[in-house]
């Protein structure tokens, strides 16, 4: 520190060390210096005096400060002082006291010597790249301050350092996610010289997602209402977007045409527009200009108005051009950006179009921006910005010059409200040669290659004064033009005739049928008049060629041959291709050439527009060619144009049918597709329908046994494990429910055996019944009684069977059904079926069981045939059985009938023998008792019961 104390100036006795002494002992100090702090301190010194004395420690500190960066990176103090000296030593940002001491020149001279020795080492861009990357801010914001001032010196030498330099441009790109707002705003700063005139770090810019960061700080910070912030960064967007066709491709497919929408949304108080905003707001206008540029790719800048307009942008630009209180520089770049916004896209121009102003009664946008334009009391930027927008919006237009024309045309004025072919009308011919340069302008703009609009234009008529008839436009033109008014003027009108005349033969031939017109141009160009004058003789000639190169000889007097016969007496050859080449040598037709936006730094030099010097560039070479041909020439030119229009009109005609045709061809390649979409489809439908045919016709196989089981049940098991469309746990149950038949199978066999054996004893029996009388009653009744039980269970068996066989049909529909469902619902048994195990052994012994599940079912339908033969043979029988059931019936009844005979017989024998007893008793004759008689009654129903047990 008493070293600093001395060095910095403290109290001494000995003279005072000049400044180059007291840096030349810093500098030493910092070579030598073993301690950190005694390096650090040095360095601070030297920073304090590089103000002062750059030179000195430019030269002497330099190659010490570098080194301080390479070796003491640990302490982030000695670098930040090491930093800020050397930003003092190259940049040329000095204070007002120095600027005064110091010349300008000079100035610049050192930053920009002090940066190429600095670069000249690559690895001293390279060593600042990394100490930009550390976190610390006394590193990092010196460090990016240095950069930055070592761009702005030598900035193509540095661009390629950090080019080649491994993730240079990636390390500078996080400067703008740094929390810091000085680092991230000097980092904006930084970008702003690294991306000038470099495309390929515009890219890699761009690339590192620059886009969106750069929007989301403009959002942040208030977009048109921010401070510089936004400035800087819209200047830096204008760095990557400008004249970088990659870029704005990438710009416009990532969204970000849609986020610049809220820009414009000024609000409807526009007081207090601060000079940052006018500032913003212009740079954001001229951004949307970068995107839409007519030098851009016309594909790139069409696909940007599309979606300018699709997102709002042009009808909010629209807004702010109809507004009110809007400073006259924004409304007049919002002109020049919306004019090319729609120029040469026909929604946005249909757009424009439909605009109207918010007046009372409300008028259209065009009529307004005209109203401007033909105004001498209107800025003049502001007149040629709206003579921009009326350009572009007929630009490739023909309905938007159809309705502009229209408007001039005798049945479609309206005499109430000011159209605006009555406003260009008035501008040709007012007292403001500007007016009438413009408005002459515009209605040549309204032809551009239009020659049905040409030949429309020669019917408007034109009331000059009350009292004389009227006169067409194209005479009043002429008359105006003969009148010797002011060169813009003539120009004006010379450009809009040349324009009307060119490619329209019918037009030629007005201008020719009046006698005064050659006569003017002949005099105008053999007249040797001064260098303002040459300007319209060149355009003077330009319109005497046109109407000699597209003459078609109607009249007599104006011939092609004897208007080159008048050039030759009058002008000479020679002499009118030179006066005819006066046109493209002027500088402001040069001028004009180079971009479609009217442009002059005075009005003085408006004369040409940019369309026409298209027209001069076409004709004025086929002109020359036709005033040296001869009258055999002309005609077989003539003949050659008759056969190339009829070729025209051919061509033209099959261009229409073929372009009708490719339209139905279209529509049946459409049509095709769409068939041959449907047919694969319905293709690939039949090919699934066909194997889930095959695969339910092995289903059915086993389906149709299936007896007991619902729909229900089956569409819950649905989505169970399946191989090959059979469900395994069906497989089970139809077991199940065979074993169960097999039961009731061998029980209705038992029961069948029975009853055959029931039968057999039955008919055994009825070969005994003729033994005896009483003996054949009783059997005959007991047989009935045992014959009515077996029909009943005959007719017991007949119901189960009947049952069966309604439950067999139940069970044949429902199967139905099930393969019904099982059609429609196999998308879904594919995809279970799909997902269950391919396992070739499971598939075999599945396939066994089928097999043996098929033979039982053979087995089941034979026996059940022998059960239905069985059964017919015991319905015969119990036929046969029935019919001697009806014989023994009667037989009962007849011996029923003979009991009852000889009951009353025996009733009468009784009482014949009682009153014999009762006399026998009375002659006293002995009589057997009632007791004897009652047991021998009884022993005879004991012996008829022995028979019928023995029956």
């Amino acid at each position: 520190m008493n070293f600093l104390r001395g060095v910095m100036g403290g109290p001494s006795a000995g003279p005072q060390p000049s400044g180059a002494e007291t840096i030349q002992k810093l500098c030493d100090r910092v070579a030598s210096s073993t301690l950190l702090d005694d390096r650090r301190d040095a360095v601070r010194a030297l920073k304090s005096l590089s103000k002062k004395y750059r030179l000195e420690v430019g030269i002497q500190a330099m190659e010490h400060l570098i080194h301080v960066l390479q070796t003491d990176r640990s302490d982030s103090e000695i670098i930040g002082y090491a930093l800020d000296t050397l930003y003092n030593v190259i940049s040329n940002d000095l204070e007002e006291e120095e600027q005064e001491e110091n010349l300008p020149k000079q100035v610049d001279d050192l930053g920009s010597q002090f940066t190429e020795i600095f670069i000249k080492q690559q690895e001293n861009v390279t060593l600042l790249l990394a100490l930009v990357e550390e976190f610390d801010f006394h590193v990092r914001w010196p460090g990016v301050k240095l950069l930055t001032s070592l761009l702005k010196q030598q900035g193509p030498q540095v661009q390629q350092i950090i080019l080649v330099s491994p993730m240079g441009v990636s390390r500078l790109m996080d400067l703008l996610a740094d929390s810091r707002e000085v680092i991230r705003n000097d980092g904006v700063l930084l970008l702003q010289q690294l991306t000038r005139s470099n495309a390929a770090i515009q890219k890699i810019v761009a690339f590192e997602n620059a886009f969106e960061r750069l929007l989301d700080i403009i959002t942040e910070e208030g977009n048109s209402d921010g401070g510089i912030v936004v400035e800087d960064c819209l200047l830096l967007l204008q760095n990557l977007l400008k004249n970088n066709n990659s870029n704005q491709n990438f710009f416009k497919e990532g969204s970000y045409i849609q986020r610049m929408k809220p820009w414009f949304e000024v609000g409807d108080d526009n007081c207090g527009w601060s000079a940052q905003k006018v500032t913003n707001l212009h740079l954001m206008l001229q951004l949307v200009r970068v995107l839409v540029s007519p030098t851009n790719p016309p594909g790139a800048t069409s696909s940007c108005q599309k979606a300018m307009f699709h997102c709002g942008l042009l009808q909010q630009l629209c807004t702010i051009l109809m507004a009110t209180g809007v400073p006259a520089d924004i409304l007049t770049e919002t002109i020049n950006t919306v004019s090319e916004v729609i120029r040469g896209c026909q929604m946005n121009q249909d757009y424009f179009a439909s605009v109207n102003a918010p007046s009372n009664p409300p008028r259209p946008a065009i009529v307004v921006l005209l109203m401007s334009m033909v105004n001498e009391r209107q800025p003049f930027v502001l007149r040629c910005a709206v003579l921009y927008c009326f350009q572009c919006f007929l630009y490739k237009n023909q309905k938007g010059q159809g309705e502009i024309v229209s408007t001039l045309l005798p049945s479609t004025i309206d005499g109430n409200s000011v159209s605006a072919g009555q406003l260009l009308c008035g501008g040709l011919f007012s007292t403001d040669s500007l007016s009438n340069w413009c408005a002459a302008v515009a209605l040549a703009h309204a032809l551009q290659e239009n020659a049905t609009l040409k030949e429309q234009l020669l019917r408007v008529q034109l009331a000059t004064s009350i009292g004389n008839p009227p006169v067409s436009l194209l005479q009043q033109c002429t008359n105006i033009l003969s009148q010797g008014s002011k060169v813009q003027t003539r120009v004006g009108l010379l450009m809009l005739l040349c324009t009307w005349l060119s490619n329209c033969s019918i037009a030629v031939t007005h201008f020719l049928h009046n006698p005064a017109n050659i006569p003017f141009l002949t005099g105008q160009i053999a007249e040797n008049l001064g260098e303002e004058e040459q300007l319209v003789q060149g355009l003077c000639a330009l319109l005497l060629g046109i109407s000699i190169y597209y003459n078609d000889n109607s009249l007599e007097n104006y011939r092609k041959e004897k208007l080159k016969q008048l050039i030759e007496k009058r002008i000479g050859r020679e002499n009118f291709i030179e006066k005819l080449g006066f046109i493209s040598k002027h500088e402001l037709y040069s001028r004009a050439a180079q971009k479609p936006q009217p442009s002059f730094s005075s009005p003085d030099h408006m004369m040409f527009d940019h369309e026409f010097t298209k027209l001069v560039k076409e004709l004025e070479g086929v002109i020359s060619k036709a005033i040296y041909k001869s009258s055999e020439e002309d005609k077989k030119e003539e003949e050659v144009k008759k056969t190339l229009e009829q070729h025209d009109n051919i061509v033209t005609h099959y261009k229409k049918v073929i372009r009708e045709q490719d339209q139905e061809l279209e529509e049946l390649k459409q049509r095709v597709n769409t068939l041959t979409s449907q047919n694969e489809q319905l293709q690939a439908t039949v090919t699934q329908q066909v194997s889930q045919i095959q695969q339910h016709k092995d289903q059915y196989n086993l389906l149709k046994v299936q007896l007991g089981k619902d729909t229900q049940h089956h569409n819950s098991h649905s989505d169970t494990f399946q191989m090959n469309g059979i469900q395994v746990e069906e497989v089970s149950k139809l077991k199940e429910e065979l074993e169960e038949w097999k039961n009731k199978h061998e029980l209705l066999q038992g029961q069948l055996r029975e009853k055959d054996s029931a039968i057999e004893k039955l008919k055994s029996s009825q070969l005994e019944l003729g033994t005896t009388e009483q003996s054949s009653q009783t059997s005959k009744s007991g047989g009935l009684e045992h014959n009515n039980e077996l029909q009943k269970e005959l007719e017991m068996l007949r119901t189960q069977v009947q049952l069966q066989s309604a439950e067999i049909s139940k069970l044949q529909l429902e199967n139905q059904k099930l393969q019904v469902t099982n059609t429609s619902a196999d998308p879904a048994l594919g995809d279970s079926g799909s997902t269950a195990p391919n396992s070739s052994e499971l598939e075999g012994r599945l396939q066994q069981e089928i097999k043996e599940l098929k033979s039982e079912v053979k087995a089941l339908s034979e026996e059940k045939e022998s059960l239905k033969q069985h059964l017919d043979s015991s319905s015969s029988t119990v036929a046969i059985l029935q019919d001697e059931k009806s014989k023994l019936q009667q037989e009962v009844a007849e011996s029923k009938k003979e009991q009852d005979d000889l009951l009353v017989l025996l009733a009468d024998q009784d009482q014949k023998l009682s009153a014999l007893k009762i006399k026998l008793k009375d002659l006293g004759v002995p009589v057997e008792d009632e007791d004897d008689i009652e047991s021998g009654d009884q022993g005879d129903e004991d012996e008829d019961g022995d028979e019928e047990e023995q029956d």
